[in-house]
């Protein structure tokens, strides 16, 4: 029998070694799944490379990950808010690696590894700093970059209701980065607020199919 939320929340996160590349879901704290990131936090993994919306708020979930000193690089689209305190430090003493990418190329790069493409092109960042070292592209009159899937080893994402196949639902803006993140990687971990009975998600509504979900953790 598929069961998918059979494990805890350790078991599951145990696998990730240090020198992973992850996905974290969230745009600002909305989604981000910040049990699963304490309980990465907990294992003591390093030299992480974080792919998320921005770099933290505060000292909350991806930033106390940043604090933890788990992480190497990140790449994403606002590194710097009111509240982007720790990652500041960080960048500032040359502890932490940044890619910034405009949030409709991330959402791009990452739904196209989901689909199984190669490099995609895009105009945005055509001229710009962004664009440099990059094969460009004219297409009806129009200019082009070519920019690179982000594929990881791992998704962390928050769902508020799943099943024990992996089928997933979503709350609001909650739902943000999570589908297109749980297609990329090799191993997605979603945490859940509820883990309901098959035949409880109408198939309708249902955001992320469970084939793309390896593990379901209620939290």
């Amino acid at each position: 029998m598929i069961d998918k939320s059979a494990v805890n929340l350790k078991d599951a996160l145990a696998q990730i070694k240090d020198g992973s590349t992850i996905l974290i879901g969230g745009f600002g704290t909305a989604g981000q799944p910040a049990e699963l990131i304490d309980g990465l936090i907990e294992l003591g993994r390093k030299d992480l490379t974080i792919v998320s919306n921005n770099a933290g708020n505060g000292e909350y979930g991806l930033a106390k990950l940043l604090k933890a000193g788990a992480v190497k690089k990140i790449i994403c689209s606002f590194p710097r808010q009111s509240d982007s305190y720790v990652f500041d430090e960080l960048y500032r003493a040359g502890k932490i690696e940044l890619e910034i990418v405009p949030q409709g190329n991330l959402a791009c790069r990452i739904q196209a590894a989901g689909m199984g493409l190669g490099p995609i092109y895009t105009p945005t960042g055509f001229g710009t700093l962004l664009a440099e070292g990059k094969p460009t592209l004219s297409y009806e009159n129009k200019d082009y970059i070519l920019e690179t899937p982000i594929k990881a080893d791992f998704a962390l994402i928050k769902a508020y209701k799943g099943d024990r196949w992996g089928n997933l639902i979503y709350r609001k803006s909650a739902r943000n980065f999570g589908p297109i993140m749980a297609m990329a990687a090799n191993v997605t971990i979603a945490q859940v607020s509820e883990v309901v009975d098959l035949g409880q998600i109408d198939p309708e509504v249902i955001v992320t199919p469970g084939i793309f979900v390896q593990y379901v953790v209620k939290a």
